[in-house]
């Protein structure tokens, strides 16, 4: 089999807020500081930091504000958060926030489940929170969730996401990635559905993010690059679920990710010894283990 792949990619961490969001043991202020700040010293050149969401629906991220203002943030890494909503939004900005990440999910009936509203609606929600960003000169990504599927609907159709990504896109969206939220997706489908956005929104950066629910993350992780993605979503340890989605398991692994892509020769520009320290010390802050392989497996001597 010939692979024609690219010298490097880029590693997105959403550890701090798509891993610890599912976490039912409240993790202390500075114990999230202090992996945020291990992670910035690994190579990974993004990290999702947070989510200011409102505390009653996710307690866990309660000190979103706290959390942005204390971290280290060495120059030429771009820290970003989640925000749901217009309070959010202004909450991220007053605490220093230099990129934001909107999200709308494909799936009608998961994003009445995440957020009680219609695709629709959430469009519409976005567009003054997009004008807001690009006003403060802030970087705006979104997230496609349930982009392969959802567990209420089934599959969803890839004209769908696709036509959802061009109108985020058009609210000003730089980057958007494309959650496999519930760890349906198969590596056929995630190439083709990635081969049809490339040709569709050939001047957007996109971005992968797979859950391992099925056990198919790494394999998806493989057909997204051969499509021609370069961006992918991971968490260290392989922290994460969605809170909405029952049975979701956490995201790929970034320390697997890592070593597969540098065993592979692409670049990732992350210290493969270093990701593998984060999340032992992710596992120790969280008090379990986690499903990443590396943590047990080690780094094999080149």
């Amino acid at each position: 089999m010939v692979f024609d792949l690219p010298r490097q990619v880029t590693i997105v961490e959403v550890g701090p807020r798509d891993g610890l969001q599912n976490e039912e043991k409240e993790v202390p202020t500075e114990q999230k500081i202090r992996l945020i700040d291990a992670l910035s010293d690994t190579g990974l050149m993004s990290i999702q930091v947070t989510s200011f969401v409102h505390p009653k629906w996710v307690p866990q991220l309660k000190d979103a504000a706290e959390v942005l203002k204390a971290i280290r943030r060495p120059a030429g890494v771009v820290y970003s958060v989640l925000v749901p909503n217009q309070t959010g939004f202004e909450r991220a900005v007053e605490a220093g926030v230099e990129e934001i990440e909107v999200f709308v999910s494909a799936s009608e009936s998961h994003n009445m489940a995440n957020v009680n509203r219609t695709i629709a609606q959430s469009l519409e929600g976005l567009r003054p929170i997009c004008e807001a960003a690009k006003a403060h000169g802030l970087r705006i990504r979104a997230s496609v969730p349930t982009s392969f599927g959802c567990s209420i609907e089934g599959r969803v159709p890839a004209e769908r996401v696709t036509a959802l990504a061009s109108e985020l896109v058009k609210q000003g969206a730089e980057e958007i990635s494309f959650g496999d939220t519930v760890g349906m997706a198969n590596p056929r489908q995630a190439y083709e559905l990635f081969r049809q956005l490339l040709a569709a929104l050939p001047n957007t950066r996109l971005a992968a993010h797979f859950h391992d629910t099925r056990g198919t993350g790494l394999a998806n992780a493989l057909a997204a690059l051969q499509a021609g993605i370069s961006i992918f979503d991971s968490s260290v340890g392989g922290m994460g679920g969605c809170p909405n989605t029952p049975g979701a398991a956490g995201n790929v692994a970034t320390e697997d990710l890592v070593n597969m892509f540098e065993e592979m020769g692409v670049s990732t520009g992350v210290d493969l010894s270093k990701i593998v320290d984060c999340a032992r010390l992710a596992e120790n802050i969280v008090g379990r283990e986690l499903p990443g392989k590396m943590a047990r497996a080690g780094v094999c001597k080149r």
